[in-house]
């Protein structure tokens, strides 16, 4: 009989170690007092990315949300795995396109509602022949 084998992601994050195991440098013959409550450096995968298989990273094109802080050339982070509610920042597949827009569900009514005054929101309606939630965005990222 054969056993399934099954092959994670390679990368498990950095919480397996403890403070004591980080090593650091002592010039002095003994550790200074502080050293004790330092930190460890901060993993940015393991800050921002809770289910690595499900999760994309996309570069926005397009100004459509610049009223939620997602500007022209930003890095947005996607969680496929994630539900998309309403109020939540999406990427919508509408007609063969991608978009980024806030999802708005009301009782029997889709619409995808950008932020800025320049568009119009989208209502979903049996004209949209192709509609589907891409994903839902978890984070932006921008330079200053």
């Amino acid at each position: 009989m054969q056993e399934d084998t099954f092959y994670g992601p390679a990368y498990k994050g950095s919480k397996q170690y403890s403070q004591h195991e980080i090593k650091t440098a002592d010039a002095t013959g003994f550790g200074a007092a502080a050293d004790d409550y330092m930190e460890r450096g901060i993993d940015l995968n393991e800050q921002l990315i809770h289910n690595k298989p499900a999760t994309f990273f996309m570069r926005v094109r397009g100004n459509a949300m610049t009223g939620a802080g997602i500007h022209d050339g930003d890095i947005v982070i996607i969680d496929r795995s994630m539900k998309a509610t309403s109020g939540r920042i999406i990427i919508a597949m509408l007609n063969g396109e991608l978009l980024i827009r806030r999802l708005e569900k009301t009782f029997n009514k889709i619409r995808l509602l950008p932020e800025t005054n320049k568009l119009a929101p989208i209502e979903i309606d049996s004209s949209c022949t192709e509609f589907s939630v891409w994903g839902v965005v978890t984070y932006a990222i921008h330079s200053v």
